[in-house]
């Protein structure tokens, strides 16, 4: 790898438990995203689905904002925190409330790779305006005439 920075893309507020997340995570990280990509296509756990596009987004940042090419980018790090919990209360029997938190992931992804080769630029001389042309003015065609409507006898 000729470059050594890193592309950072985050997901957060994630609808998961971070415990759940960091199964699927941990099935590819350090591979290169198109291997993840891959896998996690076909993997049957609901948290593949965020992943993927974390990861689908890190790539984005990295090929479109940043020069990277596509096909050399490895995933770096990626981690799975706890996000923020929400509090909720079940109904019970006898008036009681059961209380639990719903809670819910943050994802961070790093994909490093080689930068693209940059284009050799235009030579100035070489690239010159085409001289204009004037081409001859046509005349516009008339449309051609109706036949007159005959008159019925009656």
């Amino acid at each position: 790898m000729a470059d050594s920075t890193v592309v950072r893309a985050y997901a957060k507020g994630i609808d998961l438990a971070p415990r759940k997340v960091s199964l699927v995570a941990s099935l590819v990280r350090g591979r290169s995203v198109a291997d993840a990509i891959v896998i996690l296509n076909h993997t049957p756990k609901r948290a593949a689905l965020s992943v993927r596009k974390a990861i689908e987004s890190a790539q984005a940042n990295a090929v479109n904002n940043h020069g990277f090419d596509g096909k050399t980018l490895i995933i770096k790090t990626l981690s799975v925190t706890t996000g923020t919990r929400m509090k909720r209360f079940n109904p019970a029997s006898r008036g009681r409330a059961l209380p639990y938190q719903k809670k819910s992931s943050n994802i961070l992804i790093e994909v490093t790779g080689e930068l693209k080769p940059k284009k050799a630029a235009a030579k100035a001389a070489e690239v010159t305006t085409p001289e204009v042309v004037e081409t001859p003015k046509v005349a516009a065609k008339k449309p051609a005439a109706k036949p007159a409507k005959k008159e019925e006898k009656k």
